[in-house]
């Protein structure tokens, strides 16, 4: 079950591993910085689609089986990029979101534990983590701020009920998703899934200064697995 996404194909060497994920992710970084400089597009939508478009690179490598010591070496390349960006205006579409926030630093540096943590054996469990964060995160941002009317603060951080639902909602059906792909669907998954969802949400709304693309990660994959070691059920 830890291996092989069931619908993909066998994976390529490792060469071609490298290869294919460092073509996808250049290509996200280009088109967001495209709209970022061509466009009227706002920064804090091109960041999102970085966010979003590179956190779907953990699918690659649950698919790839990528070696630990290849995720890690390209958490060190993006976590290095993205703090050089934080303090020199290089990649717009990065940390450009008016305000003082290393989120895109955290988010490198959890994809890069969970690897460490998770892969090759329960890669399924870093998948969640990465994919909670980049989509739930990701999606909730844009709600709130496009039909966010119902306001919240949460330790001086802002937020709205429709974006952490969106966030709420987003983190079940990944959850979900990727549990039942790999134990089929089961009563006791929902449940998990559901209290996963729950935390992150709490997680999200606690964090400043970017910490949720460190704490949501981190939280849901290791709640995840511990409520499936639990009830016996994590390998």
């Amino acid at each position: 079950m830890s291996s092989l996404l069931p619908f993909f194909p066998s994976p390529p060497g490792e060469f071609a591993t490298i290869a294919l994920v460092s073509s996808y992710l250049l290509v996200i970084v280009v088109t967001a910085e495209g709209l970022n400089r061509l466009s009227h597009t706002t920064a804090e939508f091109t960041r999102k689609i970085v966010h979003i478009g590179s956190g779907n690179v953990i699918l690659f490598a649950w698919w790839l089986q990528v070696p630990p010591w290849i995720g890690l070496g390209a958490s060190f390349v993006a976590s290095l990029i993205a703090l050089v960006s934080y303090f020199l205006p290089i990649l717009p579409s990065l940390n450009s979101v008016g305000r003082q926030s290393l989120g895109t630093f955290f988010y490198a540096i959890s994809i890069g534990l969970l690897v460490a943590v998770f892969f090759p054996q329960l890669p399924y469990y870093g998948v969640i983590g990465v994919l909670v964060m980049a989509w739930g995160d990701g999606l909730a941002a844009l709600v709130g701020q496009r039909w966010g009317k119902h306001k919240y603060r949460v330790w001086g951080n802002g937020k709205s009920w429709e974006g952490s639902l969106t966030m709420l909602g987003v983190s079940f059906g990944v959850t979900l998703c990727i549990l039942v792909s790999v134990y089929g669907n089961c009563g006791i998954l929902w449940g998990i899934a559901g209290l996963v969802a729950i935390a992150a949400t709490v997680l999200e709304s606690f964090s400043n200064f970017g910490l949720d693309n460190l704490t949501v990660p981190l939280g849901s994959a290791g709640l995840c697995f511990y409520l499936m070691s639990w009830w016996g059920m994590s390998l």
